[in-house]
């Protein structure tokens, strides 16, 4: 017997947005949610809610450390690591068993605790049972990617998942095989705590998608109390005594590395979930390495079928996946044509200096644009000299003509927060940077440093040896 419903809903984060509207809005409505994981979604219960608690106690750390350069005399310092792990695990719980109750309560809403698999056109296994739905939701997150290692699964290994759900304590020493986000912040995480931590990237730069020189400073900062290496492909794993150890060859060189630690943390990317959820069986298309495809209206090549957050593998963001969900609640159930606008899609690094960037790098805008290129320092800033910052710095790049804001990026302290002016203006008819040059800033403020970054436009390689 197949249980019929108006709404099927994979995952329980940013689907929900669309969900609590349409309860709100339509009296009988009855819909099916679908969830194999705790309940809230990657980002509350093992991605960057979680992340942000703990690196916020990070970041203490790491301002007590620097107490010294204000001439503050820190005697010893006792973390507690193990009960800071238990503190947020419990307080995520919490809040996923609020938003459970919540769903199992509701009488128009059934919660499957489980795997959906879809057997046929819009009807989903969920553990034993079939359930079919006028239309559905494919929000179905993504999970972390495994390099192919040899002897890794012999010898045990953690990714992010078992990291918020199941670590008790901070090892002694880790072992992070990657070098992108996830790898950098619980690195740093780690670090702070008193760990001894070796990061092992692939790529010739850690987070190689930002900007060169914000690449090179954050790794050249983060060596501080760290272990960097890039360049690496681990390929082997293996106990030897107490300790695994990582065997990785750099990809140009031929040199070989070992490291040996406590634990190996994965942190390699993520992957698509399309091959649990088999959503060709319903029709819907999917790339080589399993994400969705969708168009600019965020629609499946199936009809009544939308896609949208990891799963579509476009941006990996929740702040994305929010602005997606907005877009398939106007397009599939309010009769718009909104196309998705990813024109302006900011993001921020969590570790010490932090890292916040928004639209193109300055070598894809040489390419579309004429364009100028700003550049100013925290520490020639009244406020940024009073931090005792060095080296730190907003970039900015502009259409040269109208001043257009085409992207930002910065390194340092806040930079989470400093760019939010650019990427508002950047939301605006014209994304002109003038409202921003005109506007009064605070002094001495740290958001100087961002207005005067737009006073110091340059030729597009000229802002590398301006004067300052």
């Amino acid at each position: 017997m197949v249980k019929k419903y108006d709404i099927i809903a994979f995952g329980t984060g940013s689907a929900m947005n669309i969900v609590s509207e349409l309860i709100y809005m339509y009296p009988n409505i009855k819909v099916a949610v679908v969830e194999n994981e705790m309940v809230g979604g990657i980002c509350l219960t093992r991605g960057c809610i979680p992340s942000k608690k703990l690196l916020y106690a990070a970041e203490i750390m790491h301002e007590i450390k620097r107490a010294h350069l204000f001439n503050i005399h820190v005697g010893s310092v006792k973390t507690d690591p193990s009960a800071l792990l238990r503190r947020v695990r419990e307080e995520i719980r919490h809040e996923s068993m609020m938003i459970e109750k919540s769903l199992r309560e509701h009488p128009r809403i059934d919660l499957y605790k489980t795997t959906g698999t879809f057997i046929e056109d819009y009807t989903v296994d969920v553990g034993g049972k079939e359930i079919r739905g006028e239309k559905i939701l494919l929000c179905t997150g993504s999970r972390p990617y495994v390099p192919p290692i040899k002897g890794l699964d012999e010898v045990g290994y953690i990714t992010s998942r078992e990291f918020f759900y199941y670590l008790k304590e901070i090892p002694k020493s880790i072992v992070i095989v990657g070098g992108g986000y996830v790898a950098l912040e619980l690195g740093f995480f780690m670090a702070m705590m008193g760990s001894k931590v070796t990061i092992v990237g692939r790529n010739p730069r850690i987070i190689p998608t930002e900007e060169p020189e914000v690449s090179e400073l954050l790794k050249r900062e983060m060596m501080n109390f760290m272990d960097i290496y890039t360049g690496y492909e681990v390929v082997e794993a293996y106990r030897r005594g107490d300790k695994k150890r990582i065997h990785a060859v750099h990809r140009e060189t031929g040199d070989t590395l070992e490291v040996d630690a406590d634990e190996i943390l994965v942190a390699a990317g993520r992957r698509s979930n399309s091959d649990i959820t088999k959503p060709e069986k319903t029709g819907v298309e999917t790339d080589s390495k399993g994400w969705i495809k969708t168009n600019e209206y965020l629609e499946t090549s199936k009809e009544n079928i939308w896609a949208f957050g990891d799963a579509n593998g476009k941006y990996l963001f929740k702040h994305v996946a929010n602005n997606e969900s907005e877009i398939v609640f106007y397009n599939a159930f309010l009769g718009r044509r909104i196309p998705v606008d990813y024109h302006a899609v900011p993001h921020a690094i969590f570790t010490y200096p932090e890292v916040a960037s928004v639209g193109m790098k300055q070598e894809e805008a040489e390419k579309k644009h004429d364009i100028l290129v700003g550049y100013y320092r925290y520490e020639d800033t009244a406020k940024g000299d009073a931090m005792r910052v060095k080296d730190y710095f907003v970039k900015v790049i502009v259409e040269r003509d109208t001043y257009r804001i085409l992207g930002a990026h910065i390194i340092g302290p806040h930079a989470s927060i400093l760019i939010q002016e650019i990427i508002n203006l950047m939301y605006t008819h014209d994304m002109s940077a003038l409202p921003l040059l005109r506007a009064m800033h605070i002094h001495p403020a740290l958001p100087e440093v961002v207005q005067r970054a737009f006073f110091h436009l340059h030729e597009p390689e000229a802002w590398k040896h301006h004067e300052r």
